[in-house]
């Protein structure tokens, strides 16, 4: 069968499974953009700013995988992943909803709701996220993944091209308004998406969380732990930037507050755009081929971010060119950014079965989010220290790192199912 075709049978699921991330891609840029600036009419220095921007990347170190973990021994007649959906996300919808108010009262006031919202937030990740490979066939996991991830990118675009205007009128609305969207969306999840019961022969083979670990780290192949470190590296590019693209813009291109998220809106149009093609273009020329030639491309374009005003003066370019230029380079970096993101994923998926998804979706954020808490802080104190400049050029070494060490990864492509796991 055309996999072309053999995908769109489960184009629809795919599509609802999708308001999950939408709701991801909703709140998380508005939360990178707007905490910061929240954070900043308390605290001065940028070091501790990027500090305790990892406060949430530090709970999901620990509760995504375990989430993630518990979720796989879960059975009820919901399934195992929509319970915890269900309670959670509207709960994170709640909390999420009143962060402005706890601002404008104090910086412990700010803290403590940022932390009582990270850690629903982030118990819900993981089984939203395990939701599409317990249900999609590993062959088509790059496609469905680029279906979701652009389901991502309209929550990521409402919320920082729609919502983020919204500040001008009244800091508290545009959180408010994600949080009736999240609501909705968990709703539609409960009602339309219908979980896969595992095979007996699955519930057999389910291994235990130590037999899998040993599995997965002592099986001779270091295919998962190449891709865990690569994406710990890109991972440290990408994070270490966006929690400071919204002051950059403020700071540097002087734009307004209520313009502060247009960089990630930027990039989530780009992200809209290219995400399914990444899936299908990624299944014809090899998964591992197509995140090596997007993170030489990502190096490049960091490389060429802190060039934009030297650009627009050298070309003689109209005041507000080097805006332009920058948001242009937003794009390319939207648009190639989410072929790593798309890809990575069924990568490890690939090597996984319906037993120990969970524990492969755990790994994948122990390493992303051990990126995430040590790359602002390292950022911080660079534009600190060196200014904005400093923080590309950091993150076009990260993705080289990453680039290297993708080299030796050996499986994960659409066509391999990893028989040690099966």
């Amino acid at each position: 069968m055309d996999h072309k075709k053999g995908f769109r049978t489960y184009f629809g699921l795919t599509f609802l499974i999708g308001f999950g991330f939408f709701t991801m891609g909703l709140m998380d840029p508005l939360y990178d953009t707007y905490i910061p600036i929240f954070l900043k009419r308390y605290i001065s220095s940028n070091t501790l700013i990027g500090s305790v921007m990892t406060l949430d990347n530090i709970l999901q170190l620990f509760l995504i995988p375990l989430v993630s973990i518990w979720s796989d021994r879960t059975r009820t007649k919901l399934g195992r992943r929509i319970p915890f959906i269900i309670v959670m996300l509207p709960l994170s919808a709640i909390l999420f909803s009143v962060i402005p108010s706890m601002a404008a009262i104090s910086l412990a006031s700010l803290i403590i709701i940022i932390f009582l919202f990270n850690i629903f937030k982030t118990s819900v990740r993981g089984p939203v996220v395990a939701l599409m490979p317990d249900t999609i066939p590993g062959e088509y996991r790059s496609e469905a993944n680029g279906v979701i991830n652009t389901m991502g990118g309209f929550g990521l675009i409402i919320g920082t091209l729609v919502l983020a205007r919204f500040m001008k009128i009244n800091e508290s609305l545009p959180f408010v308004t994600a949080g009736v969207f999240v609501l909705v969306a968990t709703l539609i999840l409960f009602v339309f998406v219908k979980e896969r019961k595992p095979e007996d022969t699955e519930e057999e083979k389910q291994p235990s969380i130590i037999a899998s670990l040993k599995m997965i780290f002592q099986s001779g192949d270091s295919s998962v732990i190449r891709i865990l470190f690569s994406l710990f590296f890109w991972f440290m590019a990408y994070e270490g930037a966006k929690p400071f693209l919204g002051l950059y813009l403020v700071d540097v291109m002087k734009v307004s507050p209520g313009n502060a998220a247009l960089a990630q809106g930027i990039a989530g149009i780009a992200s809209v755009l290219l995400a399914i093609p990444s899936g299908y273009l990624a299944h014809k020329m090899g998964r591992k081929s197509f995140i090596r030639m997007s993170l030489v491309l990502l190096a490049l374009i960091l490389l060429l971010v802190p060039t934009t005003g030297f650009i627009a003066r050298t070309l003689g370019l109209p005041a507000g060119s080097s805006l332009v230029l920058f948001l242009i380079l937003m794009f390319f970096y939207g648009s190639v950014w989410i072929g790593v993101v798309v890809n990575s994923f069924p990568m490890l998926w690939q090597m996984a079965t319906y037993g120990n998804m969970g524990i492969y979706t755990g790994l994948y954020y122990t390493f992303s989010q051990g990126a995430a808490i040590s790359a602002p802080p390292i950022t911080g104190a660079i534009i600190d220290l060196a200014g904005y400049p400093g923080i590309f050029i950091f993150g076009s070494i990260c993705m080289m790192a990453a680039w290297l060490i993708m080299r030796g990864v050996k499986k994960g492509e659409a066509h391999h199912v990893d028989e040690t796991q099966g």
